[in-house]
């Protein structure tokens, strides 16, 4: 993974936890680097040898702290100089959940190496619509969950999202259900 979500976890936990619980994160994840290059590639190891400490640290499972960091990912990438491109990809919860892989094609032009999960809609109705979730990448579902949250603040909808069909049950790739409404 890029660094910049290294960057991403570091900020989090360091905003509403402190430094000292960071770097006691950093030092039970055996994680050497002090700063996190947002533009440099990281083995996907390290971001989960990071997540499963914060677990520990923090108390909180594995799941909570994916779901609080994809919550925190949306504002974060925004205010990290992506938010025009953000801006680019809908006007409205369902608008850009429907361009989410059109929006990682834009930002693969300056992360190369990127290998970004895959969103299909489907059923899509007013208020509802299933997220089909692809990726290599295992563990990250859950952090899904959280994205989808953080995308209601941003567009000042109501969201429930529910994980509908997990891959790690074996089912052939995640889905969840979301259920949105404009305040």
């Amino acid at each position: 993974m890029y660094g910049l979500v290294n960057k991403a976890i570091h900020d989090m936990v360091c905003s509403r936890f402190g430094v000292e619980i960071w770097q006691e994160i950093k030092q039970k994840a055996e994680v050497d680097a002090d700063v996190f290059l947002s533009m440099e590639g990281y083995p996907d190891d390290i971001t989960h040898r990071l997540v499963k400490a914060a677990s520990v640290v923090l108390n909180l499972s594995p799941s909570a702290i994916m779901q609080a960091f994809g919550e925190f990912w949306v504002q974060y990438t925004s205010e990290e100089g992506y938010g025009e491109m953000m801006d680019m990809s809908g006007d409205t919860l369902r608008e850009f959940l429907e361009n989410l892989d059109n929006l990682h094609a834009r930002v693969g032009v300056s992360f190369p190496q990127l290998q970004p999960p895959s969103f299909e809609c489907s059923d899509v109705e007013e208020d509802t619509l299933s997220l089909h979730y692809r990726s290599d990448r295992e563990g990250l579902a859950p952090m899904v969950l959280g994205l989808v949250k953080g995308l209601g603040t941003r567009f000042d909808t109501e969201v429930e999202i529910t994980h509908t069909q997990i891959r790690d049950d074996g089912a052939e790739h995640d889905e969840f259900l979301v259920k949105y409404k404009p305040n």
